[in-house]
Protein backbone atom coordinates (compact mmCIF):
# COMPACT_ATOMS: atom_id res chain seq x y z
CA UNK A 1 0.00 0.00 0.00
CA UNK A 2 1.15 3.73 -0.66
CA UNK A 3 0.86 5.81 2.23
CA UNK A 4 0.82 9.43 2.91
CA UNK A 5 3.42 10.74 5.97
CA UNK A 6 2.56 14.14 7.10
CA UNK A 7 4.69 16.49 9.47
CA UNK A 8 4.78 20.09 10.93
CA UNK A 9 8.44 20.36 10.85
CA UNK A 10 11.24 21.24 8.22
CA UNK A 11 12.61 18.31 6.02
CA UNK A 12 16.37 19.80 8.05
CA UNK A 13 14.82 20.04 11.48
CA UNK A 14 16.43 17.15 13.70
CA UNK A 15 12.63 16.17 14.97
CA UNK A 16 12.46 15.03 11.00
CA UNK A 17 16.24 13.73 10.72
CA UNK A 18 16.41 11.96 13.96
CA UNK A 19 12.64 11.54 15.15
CA UNK A 20 10.79 10.79 11.92
CA UNK A 21 12.78 9.80 9.03
CA UNK A 22 14.59 6.12 10.35
CA UNK A 23 10.56 5.18 11.37
CA UNK A 24 9.93 6.16 7.55
CA UNK A 25 12.03 3.73 6.72
CA UNK A 26 10.86 1.22 9.17
CA UNK A 27 7.19 1.81 7.87
CA UNK A 28 8.72 1.33 4.33
CA UNK A 29 10.57 -1.74 5.05
CA UNK A 30 7.25 -3.67 5.70
CA UNK A 31 6.32 -3.36 2.35
CA UNK A 32 9.49 -2.15 -0.05
CA UNK A 33 7.83 -1.87 -3.16
CA UNK A 34 4.90 0.44 -2.20
CA UNK A 35 5.58 4.32 -1.74
CA UNK A 36 5.85 6.41 0.78
CA UNK A 37 4.97 10.37 0.70
CA UNK A 38 6.79 12.57 3.50
CA UNK A 39 5.47 16.05 3.72
CA UNK A 40 7.04 18.78 5.35
CA UNK A 41 6.35 22.19 6.53
CA UNK A 42 9.62 24.26 5.67
CA UNK A 43 10.98 27.26 8.20
CA UNK A 44 12.80 29.79 7.51
CA UNK A 45 15.42 28.70 9.92
CA UNK A 46 15.72 25.06 8.19
CA UNK A 47 16.00 26.70 4.77
CA UNK A 48 17.70 24.74 1.70
CA UNK A 49 18.80 25.56 -1.73
CA UNK A 50 17.02 24.04 -4.66
CA UNK A 51 20.09 22.13 -5.33
CA UNK A 52 20.19 20.58 -1.68
CA UNK A 53 16.76 19.94 -1.90
CA UNK A 54 16.78 18.12 -5.38
CA UNK A 55 19.45 15.93 -3.85
CA UNK A 56 17.67 15.14 -1.23
CA UNK A 57 14.97 13.96 -2.83
CA UNK A 58 16.74 12.28 -5.29
CA UNK A 59 18.25 10.19 -2.61
CA UNK A 60 15.20 9.59 -1.30
CA UNK A 61 13.40 8.38 -4.49
CA UNK A 62 15.97 5.95 -4.49
CA UNK A 63 14.50 4.31 -1.38
CA UNK A 64 10.86 4.51 -2.69
CA UNK A 65 10.34 7.54 -0.75
CA UNK A 66 8.90 11.07 -2.35
CA UNK A 67 9.66 14.19 -0.56
CA UNK A 68 6.51 16.94 -0.98
CA UNK A 69 7.22 20.55 1.22
CA UNK A 70 4.97 23.45 2.00
CA UNK A 71 5.55 26.84 3.58
CA UNK A 72 5.41 27.30 7.14
CA UNK A 73 3.49 29.69 8.83
CA UNK A 74 2.85 30.08 12.82
CA UNK A 75 -0.22 28.37 13.91
CA UNK A 76 -3.23 30.54 13.13
CA UNK A 77 -5.15 32.19 10.56
CA UNK A 78 -1.91 32.43 8.00
CA UNK A 79 -1.37 28.96 8.46
CA UNK A 80 -5.06 28.09 8.13
CA UNK A 81 -4.59 29.61 4.79
CA UNK A 82 -2.05 27.54 3.60
CA UNK A 83 -3.39 24.75 4.66
CA UNK A 84 -6.33 25.81 3.02
CA UNK A 85 -4.46 25.51 -0.25
CA UNK A 86 -2.41 22.14 0.97
CA UNK A 87 -5.61 20.50 1.02
CA UNK A 88 -6.17 20.41 -2.87
CA UNK A 89 -2.66 19.29 -3.62
CA UNK A 90 -3.11 16.70 -1.31
CA UNK A 91 -6.22 15.14 -2.29
CA UNK A 92 -5.11 14.89 -5.50
CA UNK A 93 -2.03 13.16 -4.50
CA UNK A 94 -3.95 10.93 -2.63
CA UNK A 95 -6.43 9.76 -5.51
CA UNK A 96 -3.25 9.71 -8.51
CA UNK A 97 -1.39 8.00 -6.12
CA UNK A 98 -3.69 5.14 -5.10
CA UNK A 99 -2.48 6.24 -0.87
CA UNK A 100 -4.29 3.91 1.00
CA UNK A 101 -3.07 4.97 4.84
CA UNK A 102 -2.41 8.69 6.44
CA UNK A 103 -0.30 8.69 8.58
CA UNK A 104 0.46 12.20 11.00
CA UNK A 105 3.06 12.71 13.26
CA UNK A 106 2.08 14.64 15.95
CA UNK A 107 -1.33 16.51 17.01
CA UNK A 108 -0.33 19.28 14.58
CA UNK A 109 -0.08 17.07 11.45
CA UNK A 110 -2.89 15.30 12.84
CA UNK A 111 -4.92 18.16 12.49
CA UNK A 112 -3.99 18.25 8.81
CA UNK A 113 -4.48 14.09 8.63
CA UNK A 114 -8.24 14.30 10.11
CA UNK A 115 -9.43 16.84 7.43
CA UNK A 116 -7.94 14.59 4.88
CA UNK A 117 -9.04 11.70 6.20
CA UNK A 118 -12.39 13.19 6.11
CA UNK A 119 -12.25 14.53 2.95
CA UNK A 120 -10.89 11.07 1.20
CA UNK A 121 -12.54 8.55 3.78
CA UNK A 122 -8.85 7.10 4.16
CA UNK A 123 -7.42 5.83 7.88
CA UNK A 124 -5.78 7.74 9.96
CA UNK A 125 -2.90 7.10 11.79
CA UNK A 126 -1.43 9.31 14.46
CA UNK A 127 2.35 8.61 15.67
CA UNK A 128 3.97 10.13 18.26
CA UNK A 129 0.40 10.80 19.97
CA UNK A 130 1.15 13.50 22.63
CA UNK A 131 -0.76 16.55 23.76
CA UNK A 132 -0.04 19.79 22.21
CA UNK A 133 -2.83 22.75 22.61
CA UNK A 134 -2.55 22.15 26.89
CA UNK A 135 1.19 22.05 26.48
CA UNK A 136 1.47 25.56 24.95
CA UNK A 137 -0.41 26.75 27.53
CA UNK A 138 1.50 25.31 29.89
CA UNK A 139 4.56 26.46 29.12
CA UNK A 140 3.33 30.31 28.41
CA UNK A 141 3.55 29.87 24.62
CA UNK A 142 -0.49 30.30 24.43
CA UNK A 143 -3.79 31.48 26.52
CA UNK A 144 -5.76 29.05 26.59
CA UNK A 145 -8.70 31.68 25.64
CA UNK A 146 -7.00 31.82 22.29
CA UNK A 147 -8.22 31.03 19.40
CA UNK A 148 -4.85 29.13 18.88
CA UNK A 149 -5.80 26.69 21.58
CA UNK A 150 -9.19 26.27 21.43
CA UNK A 151 -8.91 25.18 17.61
CA UNK A 152 -5.74 22.66 18.19
CA UNK A 153 -7.45 21.49 21.28
CA UNK A 154 -10.76 20.91 19.18
CA UNK A 155 -8.86 19.04 16.16
CA UNK A 156 -7.21 17.05 18.72
CA UNK A 157 -10.43 16.06 19.91
CA UNK A 158 -11.50 14.71 16.43
CA UNK A 159 -8.46 13.14 15.32
CA UNK A 160 -8.48 11.34 18.29
CA UNK A 161 -11.92 10.16 17.71
CA UNK A 162 -11.19 9.50 14.13
CA UNK A 163 -7.82 7.71 14.12
CA UNK A 164 -7.96 4.16 13.36
CA UNK A 165 -4.17 3.49 15.19
CA UNK A 166 -2.75 5.65 17.52
CA UNK A 167 1.02 5.19 18.47
CA UNK A 168 1.31 7.07 22.19
CA UNK A 169 4.78 8.04 23.23
CA UNK A 170 3.30 6.57 27.55
CA UNK A 171 1.52 3.71 28.44
CA UNK A 172 -0.88 6.86 30.26
CA UNK A 173 -1.62 9.29 27.18
CA UNK A 174 -4.83 6.77 27.05
CA UNK A 175 -5.67 7.98 30.12
CA UNK A 176 -5.48 11.71 29.24
CA UNK A 177 -7.15 10.79 25.79
CA UNK A 178 -10.04 9.22 27.56
CA UNK A 179 -10.65 12.39 30.59
CA UNK A 180 -9.55 15.47 27.86
CA UNK A 181 -11.26 14.17 24.38
CA UNK A 182 -13.57 11.31 25.71
CA UNK A 183 -11.48 9.11 23.16
CA UNK A 184 -10.65 5.18 23.61
CA UNK A 185 -8.84 3.01 21.33
CA UNK A 186 -9.25 -0.56 19.51
CA UNK A 187 -5.15 -0.06 18.72
CA UNK A 188 -3.09 1.52 21.10
CA UNK A 189 0.39 1.45 20.93
CA UNK A 190 3.50 3.09 23.15
CA UNK A 191 6.85 4.29 21.23
CA UNK A 192 8.96 6.32 23.17
CA UNK A 193 11.75 8.43 21.17
CA UNK A 194 13.91 5.73 19.63
CA UNK A 195 18.09 6.31 19.32
CA UNK A 196 20.30 4.32 17.06
CA UNK A 197 22.35 3.24 19.13
CA UNK A 198 25.23 2.80 16.92
CA UNK A 199 25.50 6.27 16.19
CA UNK A 200 25.33 7.14 19.90
CA UNK A 201 27.97 5.04 20.87
CA UNK A 202 30.11 5.94 23.72
CA UNK A 203 33.61 4.30 24.50
CA UNK A 204 36.53 4.88 26.78
CA UNK A 205 38.81 5.20 24.53
CA UNK A 206 37.12 7.86 22.35
CA UNK A 207 36.41 9.65 25.70
CA UNK A 208 40.42 9.65 26.81
CA UNK A 209 41.43 10.49 23.41
CA UNK A 210 39.01 13.25 22.73
CA UNK A 211 39.32 15.01 25.67
CA UNK A 212 43.27 15.30 25.88
CA UNK A 213 43.52 16.33 22.04
CA UNK A 214 41.42 19.15 23.75
CA UNK A 215 43.24 19.61 27.23
CA UNK A 216 40.53 18.71 28.80
CA UNK A 217 41.43 15.17 31.02
CA UNK A 218 40.59 16.68 34.48
CA UNK A 219 37.43 18.62 33.88
CA UNK A 220 33.81 17.70 35.10
CA UNK A 221 32.25 18.35 31.39
CA UNK A 222 28.32 19.25 31.67
CA UNK A 223 26.50 18.55 28.40
CA UNK A 224 22.78 20.05 26.83
CA UNK A 225 22.11 19.76 23.41
CA UNK A 226 18.59 21.81 23.03
CA UNK A 227 16.79 24.85 22.95
CA UNK A 228 16.35 27.10 25.73
CA UNK A 229 12.94 28.96 26.48
CA UNK A 230 9.55 27.90 25.25
CA UNK A 231 8.81 24.07 26.36
CA UNK A 232 12.22 24.13 27.99
CA UNK A 233 13.88 26.04 31.07
CA UNK A 234 15.44 29.04 30.19
CA UNK A 235 17.08 31.25 33.42
CA UNK A 236 16.73 28.14 35.54
CA UNK A 237 19.31 26.66 33.44
CA UNK A 238 21.72 29.38 34.02
CA UNK A 239 21.18 29.36 37.62
CA UNK A 240 21.83 25.38 37.53
CA UNK A 241 25.16 26.13 35.77
CA UNK A 242 26.41 29.21 38.30
CA UNK A 243 25.53 26.20 40.88
CA UNK A 244 27.83 23.86 39.54
CA UNK A 245 30.38 26.64 39.02
CA UNK A 246 30.71 27.10 42.43
CA UNK A 247 30.42 23.74 43.66
CA UNK A 248 33.44 22.32 40.96
CA UNK A 249 35.40 26.30 39.98
CA UNK A 250 37.71 25.58 37.06
CA UNK A 251 37.32 21.36 36.97
CA UNK A 252 33.65 22.53 35.75
CA UNK A 253 33.39 22.74 31.45
CA UNK A 254 29.58 23.03 29.92
CA UNK A 255 28.83 22.66 26.36
CA UNK A 256 25.56 24.42 25.35
CA UNK A 257 24.31 23.21 22.15
CA UNK A 258 22.07 25.13 21.13
CA UNK A 259 20.41 27.98 18.86
CA UNK A 260 19.92 30.61 21.10
CA UNK A 261 21.22 33.73 19.87
CA UNK A 262 24.60 34.32 21.25
CA UNK A 263 23.97 37.55 22.44
CA UNK A 264 21.27 36.38 24.71
CA UNK A 265 23.56 33.18 26.43
CA UNK A 266 26.54 36.16 27.06
CA UNK A 267 23.34 38.29 28.76
CA UNK A 268 22.82 35.42 31.04
CA UNK A 269 26.27 34.18 31.79
CA UNK A 270 27.02 37.88 33.29
CA UNK A 271 23.94 37.97 35.28
CA UNK A 272 24.72 35.05 36.98
CA UNK A 273 28.34 35.81 37.16
CA UNK A 274 29.92 32.51 35.92
CA UNK A 275 33.01 32.43 34.29
CA UNK A 276 33.26 33.12 30.41
CA UNK A 277 35.87 29.96 30.42
CA UNK A 278 33.22 28.01 32.19
CA UNK A 279 30.99 27.29 29.03
CA UNK A 280 31.03 27.21 25.24
CA UNK A 281 28.16 27.84 23.37
CA UNK A 282 27.50 27.07 19.45
CA UNK A 283 25.17 25.43 17.39
CA UNK A 284 25.95 22.59 15.94
CA UNK A 285 24.26 20.04 13.04
CA UNK A 286 22.97 17.01 14.72
CA UNK A 287 25.91 14.44 12.84
CA UNK A 288 28.07 16.65 15.19
CA UNK A 289 26.41 16.04 18.65
CA UNK A 290 27.87 12.32 19.41
CA UNK A 291 31.03 13.98 19.23
CA UNK A 292 30.39 16.23 22.00
CA UNK A 293 28.36 13.51 24.09
CA UNK A 294 31.51 11.16 23.42
CA UNK A 295 33.80 13.69 25.83
CA UNK A 296 30.75 14.47 28.45
CA UNK A 297 30.56 13.12 32.01
CA UNK A 298 26.93 14.16 32.74
CA UNK A 299 23.68 16.31 30.64
CA UNK A 300 21.28 18.41 31.48
CA UNK A 301 17.39 17.73 30.21
CA UNK A 302 15.73 21.00 31.39
CA UNK A 303 11.95 20.65 30.48
CA UNK A 304 9.61 22.45 32.03
CA UNK A 305 8.01 20.45 34.74
CA UNK A 306 4.15 20.73 33.59
CA UNK A 307 1.30 18.13 33.70
CA UNK A 308 1.65 17.78 30.19
CA UNK A 309 5.04 16.38 30.14
CA UNK A 310 3.59 13.05 31.53
CA UNK A 311 2.84 12.12 28.42
CA UNK A 312 5.67 13.40 26.04
CA UNK A 313 8.82 11.81 25.35
CA UNK A 314 12.70 13.17 24.81
CA UNK A 315 14.49 12.59 22.37
CA UNK A 316 17.22 13.75 23.95
CA UNK A 317 16.94 11.21 26.89
CA UNK A 318 17.65 8.43 24.80
CA UNK A 319 20.40 9.83 22.58
CA UNK A 320 22.01 11.01 26.58
CA UNK A 321 21.64 7.63 27.93
CA UNK A 322 22.99 5.79 24.64
CA UNK A 323 26.40 7.08 25.14
CA UNK A 324 26.03 6.70 28.88
CA UNK A 325 25.47 9.78 30.15
CA UNK A 326 24.37 10.37 33.82
CA UNK A 327 21.17 13.37 33.23
CA UNK A 328 19.89 15.92 35.44
CA UNK A 329 16.29 16.27 34.57
CA UNK A 330 12.85 17.93 35.64
CA UNK A 331 10.12 15.88 37.53
CA UNK A 332 7.46 14.47 36.06
CA UNK A 333 9.02 14.52 32.27
CA UNK A 334 7.59 11.14 30.10
CA UNK A 335 8.49 7.82 32.12
CA UNK A 336 11.84 8.96 32.11
CA UNK A 337 12.00 10.66 35.12
CA UNK A 338 10.83 7.91 37.13
CA UNK A 339 13.44 5.57 35.00
CA UNK A 340 16.37 7.97 36.04
CA UNK A 341 15.75 8.01 39.51
CA UNK A 342 14.39 4.24 39.47
CA UNK A 343 17.75 2.92 37.91
CA UNK A 344 19.93 5.30 40.16
CA UNK A 345 21.73 7.24 36.73
CA UNK A 346 21.11 10.85 37.21
CA UNK A 347 19.17 13.26 39.76
CA UNK A 348 15.26 14.24 39.38
CA UNK A 349 15.23 17.54 40.66
CA UNK A 350 12.10 17.98 43.08
CA UNK A 351 11.80 21.63 42.56
CA UNK A 352 13.84 24.79 40.77
CA UNK A 353 15.61 26.02 43.56
CA UNK A 354 19.63 26.51 44.44
CA UNK A 355 19.34 23.63 47.08
CA UNK A 356 17.97 21.32 45.07
CA UNK A 357 20.75 22.28 41.39
CA UNK A 358 23.55 21.44 44.70
CA UNK A 359 21.84 18.04 45.44
CA UNK A 360 22.04 17.20 41.84
CA UNK A 361 25.96 18.25 41.60
CA UNK A 362 26.46 16.10 45.20
CA UNK A 363 24.90 13.01 43.21
CA UNK A 364 26.27 13.93 40.17
CA UNK A 365 29.71 14.08 41.42
CA UNK A 366 29.40 10.71 43.45
CA UNK A 367 28.77 9.04 40.27
CA UNK A 368 31.31 10.45 37.92
CA UNK A 369 33.52 9.24 40.32
CA UNK A 370 33.03 5.36 39.90
CA UNK A 371 34.12 3.26 37.63
CA UNK A 372 33.29 4.97 33.97
CA UNK A 373 33.18 1.78 32.35
CA UNK A 374 30.59 0.11 34.80
CA UNK A 375 28.99 3.27 34.93
CA UNK A 376 28.50 3.79 31.24
CA UNK A 377 27.57 0.42 30.45
CA UNK A 378 24.83 0.40 33.32
CA UNK A 379 23.16 3.74 31.46
CA UNK A 380 23.20 1.93 28.15
CA UNK A 381 21.39 -1.42 29.06
CA UNK A 382 18.75 1.47 30.17
CA UNK A 383 19.18 2.80 26.40
CA UNK A 384 19.43 -0.46 25.11
CA UNK A 385 15.76 -1.49 27.28
CA UNK A 386 13.84 1.54 26.27
CA UNK A 387 15.16 2.89 23.60
CA UNK A 388 15.77 0.29 20.91
CA UNK A 389 14.26 0.65 17.28
CA UNK A 390 13.41 -3.02 17.43
CA UNK A 391 10.27 -1.43 19.80
CA UNK A 392 9.19 0.50 16.38
CA UNK A 393 10.16 -2.68 13.76
CA UNK A 394 7.54 -4.63 16.16
CA UNK A 395 4.66 -2.22 16.16
CA UNK A 396 4.91 -0.89 12.41
CA UNK A 397 4.89 -4.68 11.26
CA UNK A 398 1.73 -5.05 13.94
CA UNK A 399 0.17 -1.99 11.82
CA UNK A 400 1.70 -3.01 7.76
CA UNK A 401 1.88 -6.63 7.61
Amino acid sequence: MNLLILTYWSYKDALVQSYTLPYVKIIRDQNPKHKVFLVTIEQPLHKMSDEDWANECSKLKMENIELIRFKYDHFGFKMILRIIGFIPKLIKLIKQQKIEVIHSWCMPAGSLGYILSILTSKPLIIDSYEPHAESMVENGTWQKSSFKFKLLFWLEKKQSKRAKTVIALTKEMAVYAKTKYNAVFDNYYVKPALVDLDKFNWNIESYNQNREEKNLEDKVICIYAGKLGGIYLEEEVFDFFKIASNYWGENLKIYLLTDKNISEVREFIKKKKIPDSCIETKFVSHEEIPHYFQIADFAINPVKPVPSKRYCTSIKDGEYWSMGLPVVITQGISDDSEIIEKEGIGYVLQELTNKEYLNACKEIDTLVKKDKEKLRQKITSVANRYRNFTIAEYIYKEIYQ
